[in-house]
């Protein structure tokens, strides 16, 4: 038939000769050709009307799941159905005459679209609560009531939290604005959809129910981070920003403007997840809808290859592709009655997955727009047998493809092997209007009646730099020009500063020589965005109160008639005190020059704004900054194209954000710009004039004795204590017992704090810096972002120490930030790890992203234990006398770097077996294939592994999990945490790796009792001291200290001796169980 066949290519018009023969030849082909157009159209027009349109509700044009349903209405198929709609619509277009067929088509998707809007417009107060904290019950809702778009189903009884159909319907809407519909009628709607938009920015960080509406695929009601939802998100912001929603004649104020840095986070996390769809699911079918048709979200080759190949190998079968692994939808083993599985239930699923003939459709339309005619043929010739015929004769699409009752257990035995019936929805009777969707969309590519660039008007199947450039006044996603060059713009506090720079041949600029550009901090900006998307009348209130990040403050603003430029989050002075090491910043300023060059996806070159504050000139490390502003003189910053200059004359090739909505509104802003510093004369001439901050010291010594003593005493020996240590300790203890408002000296214990404090920042005496800022319960500002940037890099973080450590496992909310670092135990143990952690996650999370190496092997960063790793390099490895805390936060960072790059130098610095041990123990590294190896183990020993009194079972793990999966290598994890000795623990993982050995080279044995670990551990420990004719002790240093071979082959020893009395049993050959070891 027409519509599953590509068709021959039509006869192409002979060049015109001087014959009129061959002329008329020529109309009259035309002719027949156009004739040919209209009857296919008609003929779509047709099966849209008798398998779509007659399913459309007839108030709000919303359409249900399938044709059978009389109540529900699906939000993803009404999408679905007026995508297909529209396609049919842009293809009329082609022709003179269409009967009105293409207004009807056209308005039918409109009013699809904008009941859609209708029903979430009614849940403002949803979309509200869930900017301030994302959680499944603020969630918009996926089904309404057909006729009425009320919400019938709660969000307790189904997982409305899709991330995925908020940006397809954001992405659709586009699409469909462009090509000439009118579906946004008011200001109001506009201000909705920009708060959809504020909806979708933090799909990176947002657990959701995925495609499947399910979560995890242990269907226990778990929202997980997926790579389809946040991939989505993706592609909707990249087509939204910018976008003018009432069309080609719209004003300025009917603009979409999306956060460059919330996009880029999506963008990022999505690529570290991929091939990955979630924790639980290695591969899903739903990463198809997102690296392909119509999302195209990645045009990284390489993860687009990568992802597909995965997906094809995994997960395609004759009849279909299957959701993922281990999915139970639609089989006969499912109980429909119950919502959830029981533990291990999903195990039963294994290798009788249902097939989805849909993806196949995604398959052709893919190979339309790669223009791969060998892909289209061959997922053709798979879907034919596979379709049905209504009593018109059109093709009707069965949901999925189950295998019978019958048949269960021979297809467990021998996949692919028996024949599948066809599911209930997707019959001539119960249409699945999803699949007709998709189906009637890739008919009309395959018949040449729809070109891609007509169902992807905004190029979204192109990357960036290949898309067509966007017109008018706000800045747009057009790519990266491989040659980018970063402006730099060099301010300076003061004319004295300046003037001191212009010695060492830096041109610098004040405040007031870039007027009338003012110079803003980026938290003025956030005040002006506060205002994008207020309306009184539907209870919204504009963008929450997020930090615009490096992307955003390398744009130049025009807001009011002023033209404003921001300078970056790392030059704010903030509370806490990272702000105040110049080493640091030096760092960091590089780190974002780099971020941007890399990163920046706009049209328009980007200026970063590096300000020069007189106190930095004080600092030790001055010199050093000195030496980066005369390398940005030179045009590059380690390998970074950079252009430096004034400001006026790098306006006119700048990227300029016009945030016309403000002109609008009759606010006044309270906006603060960066004031110049005045003084009464120029000043320093060089840096030998400055007063450079003097390198303090004092011996240190402990008041902890004091918590037992009244607090008269406390008062007492605090008048007679000069150090800053000793002074913290005391006021500490003060403001735990007496409260911040206590007076010591007609000063309140919190007012003394604050001093103290300031004189630490002076000294630069970091020890007291810290112990002050956590006596005052600071938080390092925007630390949920890198938190969510370890955790989707498949790591986890546990913050805190011992039985009270909190163990992150999903993204937390910035208003979680202080509960998790401020806890009574963290503080009792040592109040100063409260911020020390926090410096530590923030330096993991910015390492993950730019040296993802240095964590490799490493599945969950124990925080305090990364923190004791460092101590015992700086105390037993460099028999350093310091301590952490009291190291410049540079150094902290750098001495973070050295112990997590162990590998590169414990040879060069010959480091003991013993030392590498323990260092690794508290990074919690582990070999490679190590996590299916310990699932070897388990498949293999029937009453479980026992370490440190904790028994891993056998059963359910092996039956909910499999070897590659994320979840079971973090369950492994958690039994190795228990161990409280890191050197133990890697010895424990050694041992792992030995049995694992043992059990590969004779794959006959196992283990009828359980393993216990320990035991074995402590028989090696024994026979190692035999050998060496000591008699038994506790102290295991010895042991700890040898080779791993040496360790290796102790263990096997042990291991065998366990095999040899009974604790095994395998193929008998004669009357012993034959055992290769090595």
């Amino acid at each position: 038939m027409a519509s599953l066949s590509v068709p021959s290519q039509q006869v192409r018009s002979r060049q015109r000769t001087l014959s009129g023969c061959d002329s008329d030849i020529d109309v009259n082909l035309r002719v027949i050709s156009y004739d040919d157009t209209v009857r296919k159209l008609d003929h779509y027009y047709g099966i849209v009307k008798r398998q779509l349109l007659k399913n459309q509700s007839i108030t709000l044009g919303l359409f249900p799941s399938s044709s059978a349903e009389q109540v529900l209405a699906d939000v993803r198929t009404s999408i679905y159905c007026a995508t297909s709609i529209w396609s049919l619509f842009q293809a009329y277009r082609r022709i003179d005459d269409d009967r009105g067929k293409a207004y009807e088509l056209g308005q039918s998707c409109v009013k699809c679209m904008r009941g859609i809007l209708m029903c979430w417009m009614r849940q403002t107060s949803q979309v509200e609560n869930f900017k301030k904290g994302q959680q499944p019950k603020y969630a918009l809702h996926a089904k309404f009531h057909l006729i009425t778009g009320e919400a019938i189903i709660s969000s307790d009884a189904y997982g409305h939290l899709q991330i995925d159909i908020v940006s397809l319907y954001l992405l659709s809407l586009v699409q469909m604005i462009n090509s000439g519909l009118q579906i946004i009628y008011t200001m109001d709607e506009v201000t909705f959809v920009q708060n959809l938009v504020y909806y979708v920015e933090r799909a990176y960080r947002t657990p959701d129910f995925g495609m499947w509406e399910r979560g995890s695929k242990y269907n226990n009601g778990t929202p997980e981070l997926h790579a389809s939802s946040i991939g989505m998100a993706k592609a909707a912001l990249e087509a939204i920003n910018g976008c003018n929603l009432f069309g080609e004649k719209g004003a300025s104020w009917s603009v979409i403007f999306v956060d460059i840095d919330a996009h880029n986070r999506n963008r990022s996390i999505f690529e570290t997840i991929l091939p990955r769809e979630s924790s639980s699911k290695n591969v899903d079918a739903s990463l198809l809808c997102t690296i392909s048709f119509p999302a195209f979200a990645t045009h990284d080759q390489m993860l687009y290859s990568k992802t597909r190949a995965q997906i094809i190998n995994s997960l395609e079968g004759k009849y279909g592709f299957k959701r993922h692994h281990r999915d139970g939808y639609g089989t006969v083993l499912e109980d429909k009655k119950r919502r959830y599985y029981h533990i291990a239930e999903t195990k039963e699923f294994e290798k009788i997955e249902c097939q989805w003939p849909l993806f196949f459709l995604y398959m052709i339309i893919e190979g339309m727009f790669k223009s791969n005619e060998d892909q289209v043929e061959e997922y053709k010739k798979k879907l034919k047998p596979l379709l049905k015929r209504d009593r018109f004769g059109d093709p009707v699409i069965p949901k999925y493809y189950y295998i019978h009752k019958d048949y269960v257990d021979f297809e467990k035995a021998e996949p692919g092997s028996q024949s599948r019936q066809p599911s209930t929805e997707g019959t001539p009777k119960n249409l699945f209007l999803w699949g007709q969707s998709v189906w009637i969309i890739a008919s009309l590519l395959m018949d040449d009646l729809l070109h891609i660039n007509e169902l992807d008007l905004i190029r979204r199947h192109l990357p960036s730099y290949n898309r067509p450039r966007k017109g008018g006044r706000y800045s747009a996603f057009q790519g990266t020009a491989s040659d980018l060059v970063v402006q730099v713009v060099l301010i300076a506090e003061s004319m004295r500063l300046q003037a001191m720079m212009a010695t060492y041949g830096i041109q610098t600029q004040t405040p007031h020589e870039v007027e009338p550009v003012q110079i803003w901090p980026p938290r003025e900006l956030v005040k002006v965005y506060q205002n994008l998307g207020v309306s009184e009348k539907l209870g919204l209130r504009g963008r929450p109160t997020r930090p615009i990040g490096a992307l955003g403050t390398s744009k130049i603003y025009r807001v009011c008639g002023q033209t404003v430029l921001c300078y970056p989050l790392v030059f704010e002075v903030s509370d806490f005190y990272l702000s105040h090491d110049m080493a640091l910043l030096i760092d960091d300023i590089k780190t974002e020059l780099h971020f941007v060059g890399k990163y920046w996806r706009l049209s328009g070159r980007p200026t970063v704004c590096i300000l020069i504050r007189e106190e930095h000139m004080r600092d030790v490390h001055f010199r050093e900054l000195l030496d980066l502003l005369a390398m940005l003189k030179t045009g590059y910053c380690d390998g970074l194209k950079v252009r430096t200059g004034r400001l006026q004359n790098l306006i006119s090739s700048s990227c300029i954000e016009h945030l016309d909505f403000m002109s609008t509104m009759d606010i006044d802003l309270d906006i603060s710009p960066f004031e110049q510093l005045q003084h009464a004369s120029i000043g320093y001439q060089s840096l030998t004039d400055v007063p450079t901050a003097i390198q303090y010291s004092e011996d240190s010594m402990s008041f902890k004795d004091m918590e037992l003593q009244s607090t008269p005493e406390v008062i007492k020996v605090l008048r007679s204590v000069s150090t800053l240590h000793g002074q913290t300790q005391l006021l500490g203890i003060l403001l735990r017992r007496e409260g911040p408002d206590f007076q010591v000296d007609s000063t309140c214990v919190l007012e003394r704090v604050c001093a103290l404090l300031r004189q630490a920042f002076s000294l630069r005496y970091w020890r007291t810096v810290r112990e002050c800022n956590a006596l005052l319960s600071k938080e390092v500002e925007s630390i949920s972002p890198y938190i969510t940037t370890v955790l989707v890099s498949g790591l986890q973080l546990t913050v805190g120490y011992g039985k009270d450590a909190i163990l992150l496992d999903k993204p937390v909310q910035p208003a979680e930030i202080h509960d998790l670092f401020y806890t009574p135990a963290l503080q009792a143990h040592n109040v100063v790890q409260a911020v020390l952690q926090q410096e530590v996650v923030l330096y993991c999370g910015k390492l993950i992203a730019t040296h993802t190496h240095l964590f490799s092997g490493i599945l969950n960063i124990r925080v305090g234990w990364v923190i004791k790793a460092m101590t015992y390099y700086v105390r037993d490895v460099c028999q350093g006398t310091g301590t952490v805390e009291a190291l410049a936060p540079n150094e902290v960072r750098r001495l973070l770097v050295k112990v997590l790059s162990l590998d590169e130098w414990a040879q060069q610095e010959r480091l003991t077996q013993q030392q590498i041990r323990v260092i690794d123990g508290c990074l919690g590294r582990t070999p490679k294939r190590f996590y299916e190896k310990v699932f070897n183990i388990l498949r293999k020993t029937s009453e479980g592994v026992r370490l440190c009194d904790q028994l891993l079972p056998q059963q359910p793990t092996i039956a909910e999990m499999s070897s590659g999966e994320l979840n079971f290598a973090l369950t492994v994890q958690s039994l190795l945490n228990h161990i409280q000795h890191p050197e133990y623990r890697q010895i424990v993982v050694e041992l792992f790796s030995v049995v694992a050995t043992i059990l590969e080279r004779n794959p006959e044995l196992r283990f009828q009792h359980q393993l216990n670990l320990d035991q074995i551990v402590k028989d090696a420990f024994k026979m190692f001291l035999k050998d060496l004719g000591k008699e038994y002790t506790d102290d295991m240093s010895l042991f700890y200290n040898e080779s791993q071979v040496a360790v290796t082959s102790y263990l096997a020893r042990a291991v065998v001796n366990v095999m040899l009395t009974g604790d095994v049993f395998g193929k008998i050959k004669g009357d012993q169980a034959v055992c290769h070891i090595s």
